[in-house]
This record gives C-alpha cells, sequence and structure tokens, in this order.
C-alpha cells in the first residue's frame, strides 16, 4: 500500500512537472505515514522536505544494461586513418550503439606513449575493454568481447538490418518521357 503510494505520488509530480521546474513536498503525517504532494504540508507539519524537479523526469537513452556494462568494462579504440580495418572497427562500435574513447597514435603523441606501453608496438586497430584487449580487427572476436562484457547487441532505436535488394543484372535503359502538355 506504501508503495503505491510513493508510486502513485511520484508519478502525479512527474505530470505536473511544468516547462521551468516543479516541486514536490514530503512529510510525515500526525499518524506517522509519509505524505508526498505538489502542494505544501500544512503549517502545523515540522521536518517537511521540499524536492525541486527540473526537466524530464524520465530519462531516455541509455538502457541499464549499457550503463553497468561501460562503467565495469570502458572502451577504448586505438585507430588511426589505417584504411578499411580502422573503418569497419568504427563501424562495429558505433552501429551496436558501444559508447568508446577513441585515440589516435597519428594524431596524438600522449596516444602514440600509451598504444606503446600498452602493446609494444605501434600497430591499429586496438580494442580494449575494461582490462581486456584485442590486437587487429576480427567482427566476430570483437562482437564475443562485447558480449561477455555486457553491452547490448544493438543500439537503442536500431533496427535489425535487413538485406540489401539485389542490383539489377544490366543497367536499365533510360528513355525520355513524354513531356507533359501545357494548357
Amino acid at each position: 500500500m506504501k508503495a503505491g503510494t510513493i508510486l502513485m505520488a511520484i508519478c502525479l509530480a512527474a505530470v505536473s512537472l511544468s516547462a521551468g521546474a516543479a516541486h514536490l513536498y514530503q512529510w510525515k503525517d500526525v499518524q506517522g505515514r509519509t505524505v508526498y504532494s505538489d502542494q505544501p504540508p500544512p503549517p502545523n507539519i515540522k521536518n517537511a522536505q521540499q524536492k525541486a524537479f527540473k526537466g524530464n523526469v524520465i530519462e531516455i537513452g541509455e538502457s541499464y544494461d549499457a550503463r553497468t556494462a561501460r562503467e565495469k568494462f570502458p572502451v577504448t579504440l586505438y585507430a588511426s586513418a589505417c584504411g578499411i580495418p580502422c573503418d569497419q572497427a568504427r563501424q562495429l562500435l558505433t552501429q551496436r550503439g558501444v559508447p568508446f574513447s577513441g585515440k589516435d597514435p597519428q594524431a596524438s603523441p600522449e596516444a602514440q606513449a600509451e598504444l606503446k606501453k600498452l602493446t609494444g608496438r605501434l600497430s591499429v586497430p586496438i580494442l580494449v575493454i575494461g582490462s581486456d584487449r584485442i590486437d587487429g580487427f576480427e567482427a566476430g572476436q570483437w562482437q564475443a568481447a562485447l558480449d561477455r562484457a555486457g553491452y547490448p547487441k544493438s543500439s537503442p532505436g536500431s533496427r535489425p538490418e535487413t538485406a540489401a535488394a539485389p542490383a539489377p543484372a544490366s543497367p536499365p535503359t533510360s528513355q525520355p518521357s513524354p513531356a507533359a502538355p501545357h494548357p
């Protein structure tokens, strides 16, 4: 019953939020019950708390699984303009919706020193997930490592890939369209 009252109060507070800010008051009534309201408590109530809410109470975006994985196993991609492997590496992380820190050892002496210390060489791409490291790009290996870390298989709002329509066997012939008569 108490949880239902709290939930209802929070829902009412969320619905009543304006663009500026909304206030929610919390206090204990004479029977010792916790009361939540958007109206100030009666004058005889002591120790009332006022909470201000700004913006949207419901956050949209990163899922719980993604946030947990990001906090426990942050992802760093060491890549440069190395061509197809580096491009595919970035694309895989982006399409999957994995937040990552990108470091380019060609553009940054600090990133170059980090990579040299990490691997003993300067070849890219290198994926670091938490304390695990994968040298070189191999999609299956990267996907499996991201799965083990708990990253969702697709980014929020993305749809499963659909097969592309096959290309026509021969290019279509273009014929001029008849001109429309002018009134």
